[in-house]
């Protein structure tokens, strides 16, 4: 199964809940569309039928993928990446 992009699943939760705070603000026929859209886009990447559980599949994802990172910056000698900062 292919895994979703991170950094989109992040865009997505992040346009997830603006949406959501927009619409308890204030209620839009537009707003309550994205948020549709949004959540079918999230529950698809996710491979949920839910949106409570594509929230939590796509946190776990996030954080999965961050815990990777830091074991992988971890294991880089004195911190270093091994990159050159000349330009």
């Amino acid at each position: 199964m292919l895994e979703p992009d991170p950094k989109v699943v992040r865009e997505l939760l992040t346009r997830y809940a603006s949406l959501r705070i927009a619409q308890a603000e204030r209620e839009s026929p537009a707003t309550a569309r994205e948020l549709t859209d949004v959540s079918y886009t999230l529950c698809v990447m996710m491979a949920t039928t839910g949106i409570h559980d594509a929230v939590a599949k796509a946190d776990a994802l996030l954080l999965a993928k961050g815990r990777t990172a830091d074991a992988a910056r971890a294991a880089e000698p004195d911190g270093e990446s091994g990159l050159s900062l000349a330009v």
